[in-house]
C-alpha cells in the first residue's frame, strides 16, 4: 500500500481502511482458506489484490476463490511469470501503432492512469502483416502487469493516496463495422482477461466518437461484459470534449482528442507517465498579443 500523504483521501467501500466488520471477517476468512489450501501467493495475494477478486464477487468466498483459483492456473497456463522474469520484447510496437494504438498516457484528476485505445484506426490487413492475435495478447498480458506492479504504485505515490483502478478511453472515430468484426476474437479475449484474471481495475470507461450504428457492436460487446463493468461505461459521440474534461486535465489529453498535450514523438510512443520519465512533451504555444 500507498503511503497516504493526501489528508483529503478517503477509501471507497470495499478497500482496505473502509471495510464493514463483516467485510473484513470475510477477507480474513478468504485468505486464511487460500492458504489452507495452498493457493495463497504471498507476493501476489496482498489484501488490495484479495479484496478486489471479493468486490468482483460480491463478497461470496466460494465465487472468489474459484475464480482467483481459475486466475492463478491461467498463469501458469499462459506462462505469465515466465514471461516476466524474461521480459517481453515487442519490436514491432511502433508498427502496430500506427494501424491498432493502445496506450497508457498521465493520469485523470483522481490519479488513475489512462489508458487509450483508438478501435477506429484499426486496420486489420496491415496489423496482421506484421504481428499476431497471440502476441497482442501477450502485449496486453504485459501491459497488465505493468499496471499492476509499476504503474498504479506510481501514481499512487504521485498523488499521495492508493490508486487501484484506470480510466479508459476508446475512440470509434472513422471504426468500420466490418473491420470490427474481423478482430473481434481478439476483443472477445482481451475482455475476458480483463475481466476474469484483473478485475475490478477499471474506475472509469469512456467511449467516444461512436457511430450511428455502434449500437450493433455494443449489443455484442456487452454480451462479453459483466453488468458492473457495463455500468461503469459512458458512450459518448462527437461531443466527448466536456465530459472528458470534468475527469482529465486538459494538459493531460493529447492534442487529437481534444486536449493540450503534444508528446515527443507522439503521446501514443511516448509512454508519458509518472511510471516513467518520457520525454518532454513540446511546449504549448503563447497566446496571441
Amino acid at each position: 500500500m500507498a503511503a497516504v500523504t493526501d489528508p483529503n483521501w478517503k477509501p471507497q467501500p470495499g478497500r482496505v481502511g473502509n471495510l464493514t466488520p463483516e467485510q473484513q471477517k470475510v477477507l480474513d476468512q478468504f485468505r486464511q482458506e487460500l492458504q489452507a489450501e495452498g493457493y495463497f501467493v504471498a507476493e501476489r495475494h496482498d489484501d488490495p489484490t484479495l479484496l478486489r477478486f471479493l468486490r468482483a464477487r460480491k463478497f461470496d468466498i466460494v465465487a472468489a476463490k474459484t475464480m482467483i483459483i481459475a486466475y492463478e492456473k491461467w498463469r501458469k497456463e499462459f506462462g505469465v511469470d515466465e514471461m516476466k522474469k524474461n521480459g517481453f520484447e515487442f519490436p514491432e510496437h511502433e508498427e502496430v501503432n500506427k494501424y491498432y494504438p493502445q496506450y497508457y498516457h498521465k493520469m485523470d484528476k483522481e490519479g488513475r492512469p489512462i489508458y487509450i485505445e483508438r478501435l477506429g484506426l484499426l486496420d486489420v490487413n496491415a496489423l496482421y502483416k506484421i504481428t499476431t492475435q497471440d502476441r497482442l495478447l501477450r502485449r496486453l498480458v504485459w501491459e497488465y502487469e505493468r499496471f499492476i506492479d509499476e504503474r498504479l504504485p506510481a501514481c499512487s505515490k504521485a498523488v499521495g493516496h492508493p490508486v487501484e483502478t484506470s480510466c479508459t478511453i476508446l475512440d470509434l472515430k472513422g471504426v468500420g463495422i466490418g473491420q470490427f468484426w474481423r478482430v473481434k476474437d481478439y476483443v472477445a479475449q482481451a475482455s475476458n482477461i480483463g475481466q476474469n484474471y484483473y478485475p475490478e481495475c477499471m474506475g472509469k470507461f469512456y467511449i467516444i466518437n461512436a457511430p450511428m450504428l455502434f449500437s450493433t457492436v455494443w449489443s455484442a460487446i456487452k454480451g462479453w461484459l459483466d453488468p458492473v463493468t457495463v455500468a461503469k461505461i459512458d458512450i459518448l459521440g462527437s461531443s466527448y470534449k466536456d465530459k472528458l474534461l470534468e475527469q482529465i486535465p486538459v494538459e493531460n489529453l493529447p492534442e487529437d482528442l481534444n486536449g493540450t498535450c503534444k508528446c515527443t514523438p507522439s503521446c501514443s510512443l511516448s509512454d508519458a507517465g509518472p511510471w516513467h520519465v518520457s520525454k518532454t512533451a513540446a511546449p504549448e504555444a503563447a497566446p496571441a498579443a
